[in-house]
C-alpha cells in the first residue's frame, strides 16, 4: 500500500510540480504561441467540453445515436448534466452546465442562441464570478470585466470573439460550476471547453483585475488576432531556403532536403499549371521527418492549407492563403535529424512548385512531437441516413491541433433548411473514453458559426473560407485550429464528424484533413492517396431548384423568361447556376433600368426570392414592385460585390400583398459597367 501510493505521488511530481503557474497571462500568451503545441503538455491536461447535445445519445452507435435535439428547446430530455431544480410555479428551472474539480482554465465558449441567464463559481465561491445574460456570457464573457481597463468591447470582437465562439481564458484552481437559470423550453444551445489539469498543477484563479493587468498582453494578441500576416513575428533569425521544382503527369519532384536537428518554423509554397484548381488537388505534398518510411504529411497542396478546392484567400493563426496563390504554414515542424519535401503530380498537367523554408533551431526533447497532417476523401456518398464518418484514428500519444474539410453538396434546394450538410456533430473518443469526452451540436457549430450561415468567414481560429451557394450548395470549405483547446491524448483518439444532410442527396464528395502533433510510435488509419481519390469532384452540368423544405411552395422561373431581350443583356455558363447558366446584366449607363415581369394567380400575400451572382466586380442596383420601393432582406439597395469568390445568393422578401394579374419589378443599376447577375426568381404564396 505505501509504495502502491508512493508511485502515484510520484507521477503526480514528475510533470506537475516543477511548471510554472496556470495564470490568465500564460493562457493569453499561449493563443498566439506556435511552439508550444510542438511539445505534450506539461502539466498535463484532458480537453472537456460541455454541450447542449441531445441526451438521448447514450449508447455509441445505438439506437438514438443521432438524436438531433441540441438546445433548440422542448427536447425530450433536458440538455444539462442535471436538473438542480425543476420549474415550478411560474418559476424558471436551475440545470448544471459543468462541475469540474480544478486544477483548471475555460478556453472557448460557443452559442448558437441561447436564452435565460448563467452563474459561474469559482473554487466553490458562494458569490457569482458571473451572475447575467447567458448570451452574453458565452459571445463576450470579458465584457463584464472591461472597468477598469482601457479596453472596448470592440477591441475583442473577431479576435477573442470569434463569430460563435469565445476565446477567452479563465483559469481556476480548485473547481468550476456553471448554472443556466431558464426555461429548457427555450432556444438553449452551448458548449463550454475546459482544460482541466493533472492533480498538482498550479493555476491561479480568475479575477476581474486579470484583465487590468493583461491589458497590453490583450492589445497584442487582439492586434495580431485582426492582422495576421502583416504582424506575425518568426522567431528564427536564419535566412529562408528557397526551392523549385518541377514534376511531370505522375512524376515526383524533390522540393528541399535539410539535414541536422532543427525545426521548420515557416512553410511557403506556389503552384503554377494551366488549370490551378486541379494542380492544387492533384499535387500532393509530402514532408518526411528523419527519413520514416511513411510521410507524416501527405495531402493535397492547396487542401494542406486549410481551404479548398482552388485558391480562397483567408488568413488565420497557423495558415493564409494570399490572393496571388501564394500559401503560407506557421505550425511548427521540429526533427531529429532531417526534414524532406517532395511533392507526387497525379494530375495529367506539369506542374511547377516554389517555395521557400525557414529553418530555425530547436532542441528535441523527450516531450517533442512531430507534426502530422493526413488527408482522405470519399467521393459519390449519399446521405440517406447520418453516418459517422472517420476523420483521425490514431493509437500513441500526442495533441490535436486542427480540422479542414471541404465539402461538394449537390442539393436542389435553394434554402438554407433543405441543402444544409452539416446538422452533424463532432464526437471526439479520447483515451479510455467509453462515451464521447468531446460531443458537439452542429458541423458549423464546431467551425465557430452557427445555423449554416453561407457565409465567408475566416478569422483567426476558424472560418468558411468558401461557400458557393446558394445557401450551402457547392462547395464548401471550413477550419478550425485548436490552438488554446488542443486536444492531447496520451494513449488514442477516435476523432468522428457526422454526415448529416437535412435531406437524401446523393453524389456527395466529403474531403478532410486532420492536424496533429504525435511522438514516436504513433500509428493512425491513413491510407495512401490514390489518383481516383484527387479526381475532381464535379456538379451537374445543369440543375433546377426544388420547392422543399425552406423552399416548399416556391414557383421558380429563370430570370431570362421574365425579362425582355437587349444588347446589354448576356449569359455566363457554370454549374453553379440554375440551367447552366446566370443572365448578366452590364448597365451602359448610371441609373440604368432593367424590367421584370411576372404574375400572380390570386390576391394573396406573397413572398418574393431573386437568386443573384455575387463576384469581385459585381455591381449595385435598387429595386422597386409597381413602382414602389421594394426591399430584399430588408434592403432596398443590393450590393453584388465580393472581394475573391463567385458566389450565388438567394434573397428573399418579407411577405407582401399582391393583387391577382401582373406585377412589374424594376432594378435600377448604381454604376455603369459593373456585371449584376440574374439566376432565378421565386414566388410563394403565405398560408
Amino acid at each position: 500500500m505505501i509504495g502502491s501510493t508512493g508511485f502515484i505521488l510520484f507521477l503526480g511530481l514528475s510533470s506537475a510540480a516543477f511548471s510554472t503557474p496556470i495564470t490568465t497571462d500564460s493562457l493569453i500568451d499561449e493563443m498566439a504561441d506556435m511552439q508550444h503545441l510542438t511539445s505534450f503538455p506539461a502539466p498535463k491536461y484532458q480537453m472537456l467540453q460541455f454541450s447542449s447535445y441531445d441526451r438521448r445519445s447514450s449508447v455509441p452507435g445505438g439506437e438514438n445515436w443521432f438524436a438531433n435535439s441540441d438546445g433548440f428547446g422542448k427536447e425530450p430530455i433536458p440538455n444539462f448534466e442535471e436538473v438542480i431544480k425543476a420549474p415550478e410555479g411560474g418559476q424558471p428551472g436551475q440545470y448544471l452546465m459543468c462541475d469540474v474539480e480544478g486544477p483548471g482554465a475555460i478556453v472557448r465558449l460557443f452559442t448558437a442562441d441561447i436564452k435565460g441567464t448563467v452563474r459561474v463559481f469559482l473554487d466553490n465561491s458562494e458569490a457569482p464570478l458571473y451572475d447575467g445574460p447567458a448570451m452574453e456570457f458565452f459571445l463576450h464573457p470579458y465584457d463584464s470585466f472591461l472597468a477598469g481597463t482601457s479596453l472596448k468591447p470592440e477591441d475583442l470582437k473577431n479576435t477573442f470573439y470569434q463569430r460563435n465562439a469565445a476565446y477567452a481564458p479563465i483559469p481556476f484552481a480548485k473547481h468550476c460550476r456553471i448554472v443556466w437559470i431558464g426555461d429548457h423550453q427555450d432556444i438553449h444551445f452551448y458548449h463550454i471547453g475546459i482544460r482541466k489539469y493533472e492533480s498538482g498543477a498550479e493555476a491561479v484563479t480568475f479575477t476581474p483585475q486579470d484583465l487590468a493587468q493583461s491589458e497590453e498582453r490583450i492589445r497584442s494578441v487582439a492586434s495580431l488576432f485582426a492582422d495576421v500576416d502583416g504582424q506575425w513575428q518568426y522567431h528564427s533569425n536564419k535566412k529562408p531556403f528557397g526551392f523549385v521544382a518541377s514534376a511531370a503527369p505522375h512524376e515526383w519532384a524533390e522540393g528541399i532536403r535539410l539535414d541536422g536537428k532543427g525545426a521548420v518554423e515557416k512553410l511557403v509554397l506556389k503552384v503554377e499549371a494551366g488549370n490551378i484548381e486541379e494542380a492544387l488537388r492533384q499535387t500532393i505534398l509530402h514532408i518526411n521527418f528523419d527519413d520514416m518510411p511513411w510521410s507524416q504529411v501527405e495531402s493535397p497542396i492547396g487542401d494542406f492549407f486549410g481551404t479548398g478546392p482552388g485558391i480562397n484567400p483567408y488568413s488565420s493563426i497557423p495558415f493564409s492563403v494570399a490572393p496571388d496563390g501564394t500559401m503560407a504554414c506557421r505550425f511548427i515542424m521540429p526533427y531529429k535529424a532531417s526534414v524532406r519535401i517532395s511533392f507526387e503530380n497525379m494530375g495529367s498537367q506539369r506542374v511547377k512548385i516554389s517555395g521557400s523554408v525557414l529553418p530555425m533551431d530547436y532542441e528535441w526533447n523527450e516531450a517533442s512531437m512531430y507534426f502530422r497532417a493526413k488527408w482522405r476523401v470519399e467521393h459519390e456518398l449519399v446521405s440517406s441516413d447520418p453516418m459517422d464518418l472517420p476523420f483521425l484514428l490514431a493509437r500513441g500519444k500526442g495533441v490535436y491541433v486542427g480540422t479542414a474539410i471541404m465539402v461538394l453538396n449537390p442539393n436542389t434546394i435553394p434554402t438554407g433548411d433543405g441543402n444544409w450538410w452539416g446538422e452533424g456533430d463532432e464526437k471526439v473518443f479520447v483515451d479510455n473514453d467509453r462515451f464521447p469526452s468531446i460531443f458537439g451540436t452542429g458541423s458549423e457549430d464546431y467551425f465557430n458559426y452557427a445555423w449554416g450561415i453561407p457565409d465567408v468567414v475566416t478569422l483567426a481560429y476558424g472560418g468558411q473560407s468558401r461557400d458557393d451557394g446558394p445557401s450551402s450548395r457547392c462547395f464548401s470549405s471550413n477550419y478550425r485550429w485548436h490552438i488554446i483547446d488542443g486536444i492531447p491524448f496520451e494513449h488514442n483518439i477516435a476523432f468522428y464528424m457526422e454526415m448529416f444532410f437535412h435531406v437524401r442527396t446523393e453524389g456527395i464528395s466529403y474531403a478532410r484533413l486532420t492536424y496533429c502533433y504525435a511522438g514516436d510510435g504513433t500509428i493512425d488509419d491513413h491510407v495512401s492517396i490514390t489518383s481516383s481519390d484527387v479526381s475532381m469532384p464535379q456538379l451537374p452540368a445543369a440543375w433546377e431548384p426544388m420547392a422543399a423544405r425552406g423552399a416548399s411552395n416556391y414557383a421558380f422561373q429563370a430570370c431570362e423568361e421574365l425579362i425582355t431581350p437587349m444588347a446589354s443583356l448576356s449569359f455566363e455558363e457554370g454549374p453553379i447556376w440554375q440551367g447552366g447558366k446566370v443572365l448578366v446584366w452590364r448597365p451602359e449607363r448610371d441609373q440604368d433600368e432593367l424590367s421584370m415581369e411576372f404574375a400572380v394567380a390570386e390576391d394573396g400575400d406573397y413572398e418574393l426570392a431573386l437568386a443573384c451572382a455575387y463576384r469581385p466586380n459585381g455591381g449595385s442596383f435598387a429595386t422597386k414592385l409597381d413602382g414602389a420601393p421594394f426591399s430584399f432582406n430588408g434592403q432596398e439597395s443590393i450590393c453584388l460585390s465580393t472581394p475573391y469568390h463567385v458566389q450565388s445568393r438567394m434573397l428573399v422578401s418579407s411577405p407582401i400583398r399582391l393583387t391577382s394579374g401582373k406585377h412589374q419589378f424594376k432594378l435600377t443599376a448604381a454604376q455603369a459597367g459593373k456585371m449584376i447577375g440574374l439566376d432565378f426568381w421565386g414566388i410563394h404564396k403565405v398560408g
